[in-house]
């Protein structure tokens, strides 16, 4: 039997919430991934990554919105640690993120502002220009072609 997918339940619980509670519980959330030992980070971001399909596509965008609204006030070392675990576990796993509305995720993308969207994508394609080119080759095969186009890897 597989342990409880606690983070997976927070994300989902997060996902019902107003914005003015989501968005702080959010944050805090966030602040205390970065102080998580290197195997709590992984568990989390398979939690994510298995958690999110199973939220309906509304809660999910508006939840998927807060957080890169709250990552593009980070620092880049903290979005490059965020954004390269998940792509490093995408890469490594590609079949978790098939379930994904990926089309739906690129126009919540969409929906930041210009700055927020140059941070998001500054930090993305730095992420990848560092990773070897089998990874590389498969973050390729994943990501639609308009995400890339917009996103400039």
């Amino acid at each position: 039997m597989s342990e409880p997918n606690y983070a997976g339940n927070i994300i989902v619980s997060l996902a019902n919430l107003p914005e003015f509670l989501r968005k702080p519980i959010l944050q805090k959330r966030l602040s205390e991934f970065f102080s998580m030992s290197e195997a709590d980070k992984g568990e989390i971001i398979n939690n994510a990554l298995q958690a999110g399909p199973t939220i309906q596509f509304d809660k999910f965008a508006t939840l998927f919105k807060t957080w890169l609204e709250i990552l593009c006030n980070l620092s880049e070392e903290q979005r490059a640690i965020m954004f390269g675990a998940y792509i490093s576990e995408i890469t490594r796993n590609p079949e978790k993120i098939i379930s994904f509305n990926l089309d739906g995720i690129l126009e919540i993308y969409l929906t930041l502002t210009d700055e927020q969207k140059k941070v998001i994508a500054c930090t993305v394609q730095r992420i990848v220009s560092l990773l070897d080119d089998n990874s590389k080759k498969r973050i390729c095969l994943i990501i639609p072609e308009r995400a890339k186009k917009e996103i400039g890897i």
